[in-house]
């Protein structure tokens, strides 16, 4: 704070000293609720990857590659078949970290017979 103090008084700025105290104290308060919004992301223990057979929905359209959430994560994923956002899907491989996955279908909330073949 002290060089602060020394240099902008030399290219004409000048700072009151109890203002400097008050931008560090708000500084402080501001580093202090991200630490404690972003701890809950710190502390979160990773998934390692989806088993097959996990359900999840897509976040983006795939076609023939979007945005999945499985386990509460976000996945890229690949699809033979066009599936819209919003959709519930299966995981039915795993390729690096792109999961292959397949629609569900809305009646009886079974895997559609179209499975990932490449």
């Amino acid at each position: 704070m002290a060089v602060v103090l020394w240099l902008l008084p030399k290219v004409a700025i000048n700072i009151p000293f109890w203002g400097l105290i008050l931008m560090m104290i708000a500084l402080g308060v501001y580093n202090y609720i991200n630490y404690r919004l972003g701890k809950k992301a710190l502390t979160k223990k990773p998934i390692i990857s989806p088993d097959i057979g996990s359900r999840g929905r897509t976040t983006t359209p795939i076609s023939p590659k979007g945005y999945v959430r499985v386990n509460g994560e976000l996945w890229q994923a690949s699809s033979n078949s066009t599936i819209d956002a919003g959709e519930e899907i299966a995981v039915v491989g795993i390729e690096g970290m792109t999961l292959l996955i397949s629609p569900v279908e809305k009646d009886n909330r079974t895997r559609k017979a179209d499975t990932f073949s490449g």
